[in-house]
């Protein structure tokens, strides 16, 4: 979500601004206090995602250092996507405690990415997986393959691009629209490069349902943000809480904590959303050059293990009495319940594929207690089972068809979570180094967004209880997004909220910067789209 900020520059200053007031503390240098805490999580987090991952490679028996080369370049682009998006994005929730002088900005920039950490580690990866199943089928089956690299890295690749572009011309654009755009093009190139394999392009239907989250976020965040304006007004009769600051001194005791509140609460779900949103392609990229290691979730212990192999049993025997004696045969199950998904047509074969397939994984993991001890050469395959079965349940599930009773439905879905736990799963040192990248990136973007933010959406600058009720919303709306696993753009949500703060205010609204929000809006998706699209072909000639 590339951030409204980046419209600061090509815009004009406000004639009401005074330079030597927000200037000054911009220009301050570092307290030390701020210098301490930024090394110290910095030190923190780099030896421990080092410790992590070096322990979990130990476990890869490679002769080629090939594979760990491959895996350092994605890395290195996967975080710089997430890097990009915190120069973009975080910097929104520490705009307002900066601008209100409610904290110092270097301790305020070190706070929220400590809070996006905090975020980051309590998400379930639901925001990360949605954005998965966004991906052809094919491609993430093949993730290893050449065509699996050649997407992902056509997708991170477009997405730092786009998003660096519009931050470089000044435009407004979200990362969430970027990363979605991009998806779009690489389903739509893979269709148009594989026309007679039928190869999968875009799930369409999922695609909406992501595209409804993001068009709608930000209407709520300008009325909810208004209402709650005007709410406030009439419930709280504290004067200072609607003026804007004036000098550098900080604001009254209870204002700052109300602001040092906000900027914790949008900092916190922008880490469990937005957090969220690359590591579901760096899963992808763990799992195509060290599946030995990341394949499967080796910290299911032993006894999950036996509960996998049992709800496996169960499902088995549920699907069975589903299919009818006289019911063809697929030759390959794996392949038949891949076209299930692909097309989504439930044909007279889906459902004994299904279960020939259950029955598969359960004699694949049944020898073994503990997922690491599936041999190397067969991790790739149970986890690409796996996938198969549990999205296949999953549409089963949101097409209600075939129409099994709600006792099976819900051992079903029990198989589908045990599944789910062994594959859709995120390492703690993946989400530490998301973190860290949109910490770093926090640190590079913040200084632009707090004149924006407090400045140029308005045509009077933010008073404290605009920049409140723009962040409350920001809040309350990502964390109902988390619960509904949908990838929403904070930068547009909290930049619509100070619009509506700033309408119900009647403070007006400055209509270039309204302009450059829509055209950022508008251009975002098809853009991000056909750089991905292009950049895959290019790839797919290359591998």
């Amino acid at each position: 979500m590339a951030d409204l900020v980046t419209i600061a520059a090509p815009l004009p200053k406000s004639p009401a601004r005074t330079p030597s007031l927000i200037d000054r503390k911009l220009k301050a240098r570092p307290s030390r206090r701020g210098l301490v805490l930024f090394v110290t999580a910095l030190a923190a987090g780099l030896g421990y995602i080092v410790f992590h991952l070096s322990r979990d490679l130990d476990a890869v028996k490679s002769a080629s250092s090939w594979p760990y080369m491959l895996l350092g370049l994605a890395l290195v682009i996967a975080l710089g996507f997430e890097f990009v998006n915190g120069f973009h994005d975080t910097a929104n929730a520490v705009a307002t405690v900066i601008y209100t002088n409610s904290l110092d900005p270097h301790v305020a920039v070190v706070w929220s990415g400590l809070c996006n950490l905090a975020g980051v580690l309590a998400s379930t990866g639901t925001v990360a997986f949605a954005i998965i199943t966004l991906l052809p089928v094919d491609l993430i089956l093949q993730v290893s393959s050449g065509a699996g690299f050649a997407m992902v890295f056509a997708l991170l690749i477009a997405a730092i691009l786009w998003n660096l572009g519009t931050w470089w011309l000044g435009l407004p654009a979200s990362s969430s629209h970027t990363m979605v755009g991009s998806i779009i093009g690489v389903g739509v190139a893979n269709q148009l490069l594989n026309p007679r394999t039928a190869t999968s392009g875009v799930d369409w239907e999922q695609a909406m349902k992501v595209l409804k989250a993001l068009f709608f976020s930000p209407l709520i965040g300008f009325t909810v943000a208004a209402i709650l304006l005007l709410l406030s007004k009439f419930l709280v009769r504290y004067p200072s809480l609607y003026e804007a600051p004036v000098t550098n001194d900080p604001p009254p005791f209870p204002i700052r904590v109300l602001m040092f509140c906000t900027c914790t609460g949008v900092s916190f779900y922008h880490g469990s959303n937005d957090g969220q949103k690359g590591m579901g392609l760096i899963m992808l990229i763990l799992i195509g050059t060290v599946p030995t290691a990341y394949a499967l979730n080796h910290a299911v212990g032993p006894a999950e293990v036996q509960d996998f192999i049992a709800a496996s049993e169960r499902a088995e025997h549920i699907l069975d009495r589903y299919v009818t004696p006289a019911t063809v045969q697929a030759p390959n199950a794996r392949a038949e319940v891949t076209d299930y998904i692909r097309t989504g047509r439930l044909k007279p074969a889906t459902i004994p594929a299904l279960r020939d397939l259950v029955k598969q994984l359960d004699r694949e993991v049944s020898p073994y207690r503990a997922y690491q001890a599936v041999p190397e050469k067969d991790q790739a395959n149970v986890r690409n089972d796996m996938y198969v079965a549990s999205e296949a349940i999953r549409l089963m599930d949101k097409s209600h068809n075939p129409r099994f009773s709600a006792e099976d439905w819900a051992a079903l879905k029990s198989y589908k979570g045990k599944v789910d736990k062994s594959i859709k799963y995120i390492p703690d040192w993946v989400k530490v180094a998301v973190a860290l990248a949109l910490g770093l990136g926090t640190m590079v973007g913040w200084k632009r967004i707090v004149i924006t933010v407090g400045e140029r959406i308005g045509k009077e600058h933010l008073s404290y209880a605009q920049g409140a009720s723009a962040e409350l919303v920001a809040a309350a709306t990502i964390f109902a997004a988390d619960k509904f696993g949908l990838p929403v753009s904070t930068t547009h949500i909290l930049s619509s909220g100070v619009a509506g703060t700033m309408a119900a205010n009647g403070s007006g609204l400055r209509w270039r910067t309204v302009r450059n929000i829509a055209a950022g809006w508008v251009f975002t998706l098809p853009a991000a789209a056909l750089l991905s699209g292009l950049l895959y072909w290019a790839f797919r000639l290359i591998a």
